[in-house]
């Protein structure tokens, strides 16, 4: 049995989501056909680098990625830095012919999407993005549906992402927040809905976009007597029509008070409707217009299906039954790509998905500022 050497670059709290998955998965995936040890970890300090290498059981500490990206007993390299950190780590590893898993967004802007576009062609290695809604079962069978026509032509759609962060004035300004990081809403959430959208219904033709800094200033990181300024968007909303022809509404924020990590999305077509919300992750919701609605209502209206822990094998741990989380997703995201690995076929959202989001993101930002329909 094949067991590949990992690397994980930026232990912080993506990277120990990341960890996760290859501590457990040989419980929720019997029989596992691989195997995968991490030996090394890179974070920025020595003493965090240490201490997340003895966490995970690692052989090796370090503070150069190159360490990683450029040895040539490490077979998978995961990027779990902040947005503006990947491209050196990504173009490295790529030059070098390893197996990529990268967390969203791919980079910080399209300056950096276009050199990871040159490298492209010349890649060798299998490459996978951690955009892990797409790996519910309700979202797999949701693309199921829609593939064998079960909503006829898609007409309208609604998706949100929700957070609360940043309706506090007195939350203090992260990386996340912070534009020079290749930060704000449209890159850390809105990335995770224009993908789902993309996955369900398609390309996009246009969009037309505003966003919103809540606050001018926040409270330093560092220094909370500090304020400092905020440069990225706390909130952004845009009305889409895709290559179909079905307009819909996206939003990601982070000032969506009383919610907490809420992913939804709706869609409306011609024989059928599907919606699904990562606060009832269990389910998915199906309306079939082709129910009979007579007499009385006949069996018209919306369907909960027990989509659960309804993985393929060898996926089966702990039970169809068991309500699922969002840690079970990423390590269904993780498999995904280790499985494509492991067989040396593409994985799917490879980089070019990255691409793509990039430069939507990228025409959701101009949109906004021209005030203004942008085509994609």
């Amino acid at each position: 049995m094949k067991t590949y050497r990992v690397g994980i670059i930026g232990v912080g709290f993506i990277g120990k989501v990341h960890a996760y998955g290859h501590l457990n998965l040989p419980l929720f995936y019997d029989p596992l056909p691989f195997r995968t040890h991490i030996t090394h970890v890179c974070t920025s300090r020595v003493e965090t680098a240490e201490k997340a290498c003895l966490t995970l059981g690692a052989d090796v500490a370090t503070t150069d990625f190159r360490a990683i990206t450029e040895n040539p007993d490490i077979d998978i390299v995961h990027i779990c830095t902040p947005n503006n950190r990947h491209l050196e780590a990504l173009l490295s590893a790529m030059a070098a012919g390893k197996h990529i898993y990268c967390d969203k967004p791919l980079v910080a802007d399209l300056d950096e999407a276009a050199a990871i576009a040159a490298a492209l062609p010349a890649y060798t290695g299998t490459a996978q993005m951690t955009l892990q809604n797409r790996f519910f079962p309700a979202t797999l069978h949701a693309r199921q549906l829609v593939d064998e026509g079960f909503l006829g032509q898609p007409l309208e759609f609604r998706a949100a992402y929700l957070h609360a962060g940043s309706a506090d004035p007195t939350a203090p300004l992260k990386w996340k927040l912070a534009a020079e990081a290749g930060g704000g809403v449209i890159a850390d959430l809105g990335s995770h809905v224009f993908d789902l959208v993309h996955y369900l219904l398609g390309d996009y033709a246009e969009v037309n976009a505003c966003t919103r800094i809540a606050y001018s200033q926040r409270p330093s990181a560092d220094d909370p007597n500090s304020l400092v300024p905020v440069t990225a968007e706390d909130c952004v909303m845009l009305t889409a029509r895709m290559a179909s022809g079905a307009l819909g509404q996206i939003e990601a924020t982070k000032l969506a008070t009383g919610t907490e990590d809420e992913l939804r999305v709706e869609i409306h077509g011609t024989l059928g409707a599907l919606r699904f919300n990562t606060m009832d992750p269990h389910h998915l919701e199906a309306f079939d217009a082709r129910a009979a609605d007579s007499p009385i209502g006949g069996r018209r209206g919306w369907t909960h299906i027990d989509t659960g822990q309804r993985y393929p094998k060898p996926g089966g741990f702990p039970s169809p039954k068991n309500a699922i989380g969002w840690m079970r997703a990423h390590m269904a995201c993780l498999y995904n790509f280790l499985a494509a690995v492991d067989a040396g076929v593409p994985a799917e959202p490879g980089l070019a998905q990255g691409l793509y989001l990039q430069r939507l993101m990228a025409r959701v930002k101009e949109s906004d500022a021209r005030k203004a329909w942008v085509t994609v």
